[in-house]
């Protein structure tokens, strides 16, 4: 049975029951929108093991120009292609949408051009790679590590990409040192972690972002 999920600004969303989800908090949620606030309108948001989409659909009402979701199972999928599609339909700019299938650390590994055929194809002089990634995979499965190393590996990010890490404040991930964590909030049981690429650890090429870099001075 399909339940409902609400975004921030009101509206519903499917939601999938009994196959182990765990949807990010409206706390949460709303923390992180207005944390990012008009720095999403335009900008390429990665969606790393995404459930319901929701993360991505609260990007699209922001105005993300780009969502890509990367969930393993089938059926939650496909929900969270509707979703990201309903929500789409109701703004009133209009977004690249896609939602990859697989095993997000085999997707990671094996780079961002591969998965960006499409967009490339359709958007030959905009760079593929992501401005903000969201990370949320099922918490005890200590994934986080070789998620981050498979970012920087497949080139997915921008030189200014900024990362956004949701976890168990009882089960705090270990980063690895090609990363810099610029802040940490607590939400109740969560814990978040905003990360941005250590440029003095990484030698990966990159372009110029258009993007400026956010305040984390909360």
């Amino acid at each position: 049975m399909k339940g409902k999920l609400k975004l921030i600004r009101g509206k519903s969303l499917q939601s999938p029951k009994g196959l182990c989800t765990r949807p990010t908090t409206s706390k949460v949620r709303e923390a992180v929108i207005n944390i990012l606030q008009t720095e999403l309108r335009n900008s390429h948001w990665l969606d790393i093991c995404s459930g319901s989409g929701v993360m991505g659909c609260e990007a699209i009402q922001r105005g993300a120009s780009r969502i890509v979701c990367i969930e393993s199972n089938k059926r939650i999928a496909a929900i969270c292609r509707k979703n990201l599609i309903s929500t789409a339909a109701e703004s009133l700019e209009s977004s690249h949408l896609e939602v990859i299938c697989n095993e997000a650390r085999k997707v990671l590994k094996e780079g961002c051009e591969k998965y960006s055929t499409k967009f490339i194809k359709k958007f030959t002089h905009i760079d593929p790679r992501f401005d903000f990634v969201y990370i949320d995979p099922p918490y005890e499965a200590n994934l986080y590590k070789t998620i981050l190393q498979n970012l920087l590996l497949g080139q997915w990010i921008k030189r200014d990409a900024l990362v956004i890490c949701e976890c168990s404040k009882k089960l705090i991930p270990e980063i690895p040192p090609q990363w810099e964590i610029k802040d940490q909030r607590k939400y109740g049981s969560i814990c978040l972690f905003f990360l941005t690429p250590n440029l003095a650890s990484n030698s990966h090429a990159d372009i110029d972002s258009r993007r400026q870099q956010i305040s984390l001075e909360w």
